[in-house]
């Protein structure tokens, strides 16, 4: 698994339309916090469980993917559970996972906010809210 920063990933996806770029937010989290344009939500976590599924995201992942060479994109919150989303693709065989570091909001500031110091948002990349 590779690791690129918020405006590495957005410079990688430019240049590379054919990667696949899934939030692995919840669906609530995705929707109303906001998420990048191009983005395809398939949750790695979700209520009312919050434990993965991992076998049901991973086929989720296959329905969409091209094959288990395409370059896969990964963005949650902070770039945490992205890290277990990837292995679970790597384990399934697919060769070019891409974490997004940092996530779309980025680590909790000092007043335990999110988006402040770093993330998606923060660096001012392109992002849609429902």
């Amino acid at each position: 698994m590779k690791h690129l920063l918020p405006k590495e990933a957005w410079n990688l996806l430019q240049g590379q339309p054919s990667a696949l770029f899934l939030d692995v937010r919840m669906e609530v989290e995705s929707r109303y916090v906001g998420r990048p344009p191009g983005v395809v939500n398939i949750p790695w976590i979700e209520f009312p469980e919050t434990k993965p599924d991992v076998q049901g995201f991973v086929a989720a992942v296959q329905a969409l993917a091209t094959g288990r060479d395409q370059t896969i994109v990964l963005i949650c919150r902070s770039g945490e559970r992205t890290v277990d989303a990837g292995i679970a693709l790597e384990r399934a065989g697919y060769v070019d996972i891409i974490n997004v570091l940092e996530g779309f909001e980025g680590e909790r500031d000092d007043d335990g906010h999110r988006g402040t110091e770093s993330g998606w948002r923060f660096d001012g990349l392109p992002w849609t809210q429902s």
